[in-house]
């Protein structure tokens, strides 16, 4: 990718789309995504288009290793991942202008892991549309997301990303916070060399307000998510330590 990171994440940190929130955005919608946005959002946010957040947590690398990150993400747009892992690995993962890539080294000197492509671009576009939740006024109809809600009292969004739609299924607690998220992601799980669409998802725990939205603060992704073998597929293990809107 011709950009650097850092060109990338001010790309990305785009300023709010003009006017604020208030209930009125979600009319229309079934009473289960409105529940969920509405409490999500407080009334007078800015309709932010995108976030910085700090996080730290565990990552599976063959071993569960700690790490910290920051991320600036912007549905529909893309994000940017940058970590340092066991204090020793740094590196990235990003998705801009359509296009993934992953580029992680030991010591800022020996490659462990890079990758880019049609199937790196893919699995990004799956992550973002993801991950949005962490933005929840990004899922407001306006921009483009369409809501359903399954007879089990689940709501379900259908995320644009700049390349394609993503289907999120969040299960809710009686105060519509999301408890997990489910979705089809592209991916190579196993490194097999076989990419296909698998699921992908995880729990969500301890709600907190940042900057006039709540988000869940702790949680566990992974692949294979709601199946048997979900144990294996489970590799991130995260705690959001900040969120600030961009304004």
């Amino acid at each position: 990718m011709a950009t650097s990171v850092r060109d990338a994440e001010a790309r990305l940190a785009v300023p709010p789309h003009p006017g604020r929130f208030s209930p009125s955005e979600v009319l229309g919608i079934p009473d289960t995504a409105a529940t969920m946005l509405t409490a999500a959002i407080e009334s007078g946010t800015p309709l932010a288009a995108a976030a910085r957040i700090k996080m730290r947590g565990w990552i599976r690398i063959k071993g569960w290793l700690p790490f910290r990150a920051s991320q600036v993400i912007a549905p529909g747009r893309g994000f940017v991942w940058a970590a340092r892992v066991a204090g020793l690995i740094e590196g990235h993962d990003l998705f801009v202008d359509g296009a993934g890539e992953m580029e992680w080294k030991l010591m800022r000197l020996f490659a462990v892991a890079r990758g880019s492509g049609t199937d790196v671009s893919r699995s990004a576009a799956g992550r973002e549309a993801g991950e949005a939740f962490w933005l929840p006024t990004a899922l407001l109809p306006r921009f483009g997301v369409e809501w359903t809600a399954t007879p089990d009292g689940q709501a379900v969004a259908r995320v644009p990303t700049s390349t394609e739609t993503v289907d999120v299924t969040y299960d809710l607690n009686p105060l519509g916070r999301v408890e997990s998220i489910a979705f089809q992601r592209w991916g190579d799980p196993g490194g097999t060399g076989s990419f296909a669409l698998r699921s992908f998802g995880g729990t969500m725990r301890d709600h907190r307000t940042f900057d006039g939205v709540t988000i869940p603060t702790r949680g566990s992704v992974g692949w294979h998510f709601g199946e048997r073998n979900w144990t294996s597929g489970e590799f991130f293990r995260f705690q959001i330590t900040d969120l600030r809107l961009v304004r």
